[in-house]
């Protein structure tokens, strides 16, 4: 069966996970893959441009780099980055025949969606010097924590996808910071309580945990301000660059400005035209980052969201930069019923409507998830 059609014979989404699937197969597979030095990426946002900022200066500086982040706006490719490019329907197939070589029918079957694309990957990775790693849903259980790691990068920690990682942030940041092996730097936090979690994972384990602005310098700041200003990043996106470039001095990789030269991430705050900006970001934290980055301004929203989102904090974040809601219908089952988000909305005092068409005249931000992204792409542009 051709990995389309595998990948898509398998469920997205589970009620219940078996956390001890991954580590049990990959231990039968370990000694047939590679084993590049790998930074894993972990937290609740920001993991995406962090490891693509790192991902894109370490093949900047000559070595051969792979990065594997989730999920994907259109095509599964853009899951698996090689120097440089997503990989090739070419080079997903063959990865794929390769892994089915190494797995049992049973095992294969057995894994999930998530797990089966990250051991294909690294299938893919297995020529590279560094591999960069983002974690999908947690840390601790997550399908890429079963690999061997040289530093873990920890991007800011908040509420996300509670029926899974639990309901406060200690519990979230617990899940998450267990992933870490040996050594891991810190980006800035907005909660103490991950910091706490921290320190006592870092004496409990003996582990090497720093905070990212002990990797920064004065030159490193003057440096991430130019490529901040050349790239036209939004704070928050220039926190992630921080936090890549923590990552290269304590790897002792020398870099300059120019290793920094590709854009960002698609999807992250990302202008596609004069008068649409298109983001995949679905909880509050990524609702503050954009209303920082829009502060001033006034656009109409294009928005819808899962049925586990607290879209009335994230309107209610938003609401100082929106003019009016424009609701983007969406057929997938984990979406939240049309009335109950222009019931809150009704509630905040927002005006909204259903999304039609863009108008040439208005300013618009596409946002709520990366299904929000993607029907829009693939419905109006």
């Amino acid at each position: 069966m051709i990995l389309k059609d595998y990948l898509n014979s398998k469920p997205l989404f589970y009620e219940e996970i078996d956390y001890a699937r991954m580590p049990r197969v990959y231990e039968k597979v370990k000694s047939s893959l590679a084993a590049p030095k790998t930074v894993h990426i972990i937290g609740t946002n920001g993991k995406g441009t962090t490891g693509r900022f790192l991902a894109n200066a370490l093949c900047s500086m000559g070595f051969y780099a792979g990065h594997y982040t989730s999920p994907h706006i259109l095509e599964f490719n853009e899951r698996v980055w090689l120097n440089d490019a997503n990989a090739t329907d070419a080079e997903l197939e063959d990865a794929h025949v390769e892994l089915q070589k190494l797995l049992s029918k049973s095992d294969s079957d057995s894994l999930s969606y998530f797990e089966y694309t990250t051991l294909l990957a690294m299938i893919i990775f297995k020529k590279c010097d560094y591999v960069v790693m983002e974690a999908g849903l947690g840390g601790e259980f997550d399908a890429t924590a079963v690999f061997a790691k040289c530093l873990t990068l920890v991007t800011p920690i908040a509420y996300d996808h509670e029926a899974f990682l639990g309901s406060s942030i200690e519990s979230i940041a617990a899940t998450k910071l267990n992933a870490i092996q040996n050594s891991a730097i810190l980006a800035s936090q907005n909660y103490d309580e991950v910091y706490k979690i921290a320190d006592k994972l870092k004496t409990e384990k003996s582990l090497n945990i720093k905070k990212v602005t002990e990797f920064i310098d004065e030159k490193d700041s003057q440096k991430i301000e130019q490529i901040a200003k050349k790239l036209s990043l939004v704070p928050y996106l220039r926190d992630n660059l921080s936090l890549s470039i923590s990552a290269l001095n304590f790897l002792g990789l020398k870099y300059e400005i120019e290793n920094f030269s590709a854009a960002p991430l698609f999807g992250r705050v990302t202008k596609i035209s004069e008068n649409i900006i298109v983001d995949v970001g679905h909880n509050a934290l990524a609702a503050q980052g954009i209303a920082e980055a829009l502060s001033g301004q006034k656009i109409r929203l294009v928005y819808n969201s899962y049925k586990d989102k607290d879209y009335r904090e994230i309107l209610l974040i938003l609401k100082p930069v929106i003019l009016s809601v424009e609701i983007i219908e969406i057929e997938n089952p984990r979406v939240e019923e049309l009335e109950k988000i222009q019931k809150a909305l009704d509630e905040l005092d927002i005006a909204h409507t259903i999304f039609k068409e863009i108008k040439k005249e208005q300013n618009y931000l596409v946002f709520g998830s990366f299904s929000v992204v993607e029907e829009f792409l693939r419905s109006y542009v």
